[in-house]
């Protein structure tokens, strides 16, 4: 039976979309997981057809997994993850039990951000960027404030921090190097201006721009996403700008196929890539795009990574924002009200509701405290966006106090 061996999922956003996009292509559906959690939640996994408990954070675990898969009927054709930090992992496990489409090398280098910024420094699309050795005594760089400091292997907004002076500059230091001893630390210059992300999906060394969505930030202690807005159409002056840039990368990796997605700021010195992953974004992201477009991204990055011609072609067009709820202080949920008449909203494509009874919730840190979002349409971007808040406003967080 062909199977697709998946490291690591969601419990709900493109992983596990993935999955169901799997079983939906006619696979046999095996998920690595070291999330016993998942296993207690076992049937809400029905799109998992053999769920295996197996330490993802060790190769030779899984090597002795995938033997003893081979030895039943399951024939691998393709070993992936849609989560961070596995793109890696999965795709050097394909190159050696499958005939794999993707380049492990390149991949290893785009996880990293410190890789990413060396490989890419002679771009102009490139930010100023300092890198601070781990355990040693380094000169700080001689760049204007504000600054961002940040861990290397940082994802969902998890350790990147903003300095407004160097005694913040030299705190933040010390805080990584207190968590990362080993690491180095990256000090970039800040970038202003309205931030994007842009879907790809390389296929035969050439890319494709599936998507440009606007980001909207929330900046507390970090930078949380916390509005996404899908452009039914892309103004042609962005588009070719975006189009050289992903071209640029695709020929900087080397890269043939795979989904890409990258975070820019438009400034007035032009584009500025603030990083790269290459997978699709996590979160509603699927969900976003099929609303916008009529395909599923997740399901034609597989069909790629197994050897098909994906089918891109939107089946039409349409404007989609997505709003994420967070909270702005710490608490037991007791309930979550106005679920229903969200759903019921004008617009409102889907609502999602995270945490379940009893969780702890606490203002964002990361882009795991996101705990809702609702994904609306309209005729026009500002459509999208009125009718996603005017849902979302009628969610509510019913939480004891600790």
């Amino acid at each position: 039976m062909k199977t697709i061996v998946f490291i690591g999922t969601s419990k709900s956003g493109s992983s596990r979309e993935a999955i169901k996009a799997a079983e939906s292509l006619g696979y046999f559906t095996v998920l690595f997981t070291n999330n016993e959690k998942q296993f207690q939640q076992r049937k809400e996994y029905a799109d998992v057809h053999k769920m295996m408990l197996v330490d993802i954070t060790n190769m030779d675990a899984m090597r002795k997994a995938i033997h003893t898969l081979q030895k039943t009927q399951l024939s691998i054709i393709c070993i992936v993850s849609f989560t961070d930090p596995y793109v890696h992992t999965a795709s050097q496990l394909c190159d050696e039990f499958c005939q794999s489409y993707t380049q492990s090398k390149a991949i290893a280098s785009m996880e990293n951000k410190e890789a990413t910024r060396q490989h890419l420094q002679k771009f102009e699309f490139t930010p100023k960027f300092a890198i601070l050795q781990a355990n040693k005594v380094s000169e700080l760089p001689k760049m204007s404030f504000p600054l961002i400091v940040k861990s290397p292997k940082s994802t969902g907004s998890k350790d990147v921090l903003l300095a407004l002076n160097k005694k913040q500059l030299n705190l933040h230091i010390t805080t990584l190097q207190e968590k990362y001893p080993k690491d180095t630390i990256m000090i970039e210059e800040y970038i202003d201006g309205p931030q994007y992300l842009v879907e790809t999906i390389i296929h035969n060394g050439k890319p494709h721009l599936i998507a440009v969505i606007e980001q909207d930030i929330t900046q507390g202690k970090r930078f949380i996403i916390t509005g996404y807005t899908v452009l039914a159409n892309i103004p042609p002056k962005m588009q070719e700008a975006l189009q050289d840039i992903a071209e640029s990368i695709t020929n900087a990796f080397q890269l043939k196929n795979g989904a890409m997605h990258l975070e820019l700021r438009q400034t007035k010195a032009g584009w500025k890539l603030i990083e790269i992953n290459p997978r699709i974004s996590g979160g509603a992201m699927n969900h976003m795009l099929q609303a916008a477009f009529g395909f599923s991204l997740v399901k034609e990055t597989l069909k790629l990574l197994t050897g098909e011609k994906p089918n891109i072609e939107p089946l039409h067009r349409r404007f989609v924002y997505t709003k994420y709820l967070v909270v702005d202080r710490k608490g037991i949920l007791e309930r979550v009200t106005g679920r229903n008449k969200a759903k019921n909203s004008r617009g409102v494509v889907e609502v999602y509701i995270k945490p379940r009874r009893g969780t702890l919730l606490i203002p964002p840190l990361s882009m795991g405290h996101r705990y809702a979002y609702v994904i609306a349409t309209g005729n026009t971007k500002h459509e999208a966006k009125r009718n996603a808040y005017s849902a979302a406003k009628k969610i509510h967080f019913h939480m004891r106090t600790i």
